[in-house]
């Protein structure tokens, strides 16, 4: 029978000593006499560290022995189990990812008693020079801050490092060198149904549902049919994973009459299924191009005959976030006339590579746009035409302390604005 890995180390008799001994993560602990009052709450106290600290012990010796790599690395576990959502955004998970690979390649021997407030700022001048926004750097150097919160909450480096963190300010506007990172603003109708005949059917139809109700594009990707409740006039779509869920916030999307229309050509008999698959967008291209072959099937290539057995990267599910905003991006290349002397080619230098690299970036920031926007336009429509407490309560923005007052208040508006815009 194999051994249980999960339990809970037990406290033992040594023969040789008779004290009282446990074993945590290969290392035995002597607890004191076996039997007695002191070494059974010794006992509790170990275990109930062990398991707050993830089923580890706490480094031996003192604080000063740990670097900034440990601490990093010890952080990055947590993070994984905290911020990675299965279906959702993890732009969060994403974040810290960069802003700690930042802070180990500067200061990843450093111990970390050694890491103050001049450091900190070293690595935020470091950002700035990478070229990140200025609002952007404050929020990650508030993400370094929040690495040491934890780890002086685990007991890995001494309170007042934290603490003299807390000394750095934000970086203001007008009196440093970051560069300021544009608004969000609604995409232009005129653009967006330039767009239209480059899309998928999936791609469109999330893109009009986002039009139609301001859901988040982590909400519009992970829709099922086991998640709407179509029992009423309004359906009503209750994402499993959302932004605020953290918070304790509840989501609920009222879908109306024009969102009805557009879902069911997505059901599937799977009420667990996602609705939006990138392999059946694949598949409807595929069938779309066999359509409009003109070369006989008796010459040329037969369909299916030249797909790589193993091909490095398949079409998922699901959509992510990130693969519904490319698809949106691939599709302004082809509206708006990618440029062919900036694409990439074989027999490219790494100059010229390079070189391509940052004018498809320039290129696409002055010509593309993304899905976050659309959820602008919902708002902006909806602040225009219904008021501002009527979009607030539509597109989920409220806080813990007004929810039971303000949205029920809202609620019967919501549902009425929805019957005649969703």
């Amino acid at each position: 029978m194999p051994r249980l890995t999960s339990q809970t180390p037990k406290c033992r008799k040594h023969k040789a000593s008779g004290q009282a001994v446990v074993t945590l993560n290969g290392r035995d602990i002597y607890l004191g006499a076996h039997g007695t009052k002191a070494s059974k709450q010794e006992y509790d106290r170990l275990i109930g560290e062990w398991l707050a600290n993830g089923r580890r012990l706490a480094p031996r010796g003192s604080t000063h022995d740990l670097a900034i790599v440990e601490v990093v690395n010890a952080f990055w576990k947590h993070a994984k189990e905290c911020y990675f959502q299965p279906g959702g955004n993890n732009g969060e998970l994403g974040s810290f990812r960069l802003v700690l690979h930042e802070l180990k390649r500067l200061y990843g021997s450093t111990p970390a008693i050694d890491f103050g407030p001049l450091a900190l700022q070293a690595v935020r001048e470091a950002m700035v020079e990478a070229g990140w926004s200025r609002t952007y750097v404050n929020r990650q150097v508030g993400r370094i801050k929040q690495v040491f919160k934890w780890a002086t909450a685990r007991q890995l480096v001494p309170v007042s490092i934290y603490q003299a963190l807390q000394c750095v300010t934000g970086l203001k506007k007008g009196r440093c060198d970051a560069r300021e990172s544009l608004p969000v603003k609604p995409v232009p109708e005129a653009r967006i149904e330039a767009v239209r005949p480059f899309l998928s059917p999936q791609v469109e139809a999330m893109v009009d549902l986002q039009l139609l109700t301001g859901m988040r594009p982590g909400e519009v990707c992970q829709m099922k049919r086991c998640d709407i409740d179509m029992s009423g006039k309004l359906w009503l779509y209750r994402p499993p994973v959302h932004k605020t869920q953290h918070h304790g916030h509840d989501r609920v999307i009222r879908l109306g009459p024009r969102a009805q229309v557009i879902l069911p050509r997505f059901f599937k008999s799977d009420l667990q299924a996602p609705l939006f698959s990138p392999s059946e967008a694949e598949s409807s291209r595929r069938q779309k191009m066999h359509d409009e072959r003109k070369t006989p099937l008796s010459c040329g290539n037969i369909p299916g005959s030249n797909r790589k057995a193993r091909p490095g990267r398949k079409p998922g599910t699901c959509y992510s976030v990130n693969a519904y905003r490319r698809a949106i991006c691939y599709a302004c290349e082809r509206a708006f006339g990618m440029p062919d002397e900036i694409k990439a080619a074989r027999g490219d230098t790494a100059d010229e590579k390079r070189s391509k690299a940052q004018q498809r970036k320039a290129w696409r920031a002055a010509n593309t746009w993304h899905p976050h926007q659309l959820r602008h336009n919902a708002a902006t429509n909806l602040r225009k035409q219904h008021g501002l407490e009527a979009a607030q309560v539509i597109l989920g923005h409220k806080t813990l302390t007004v929810t039971q007052v303000y949205a029920e208040k809202d609620a019967e508006v919501a549902e009425r604005v929805m019957l005649e815009v969703g």
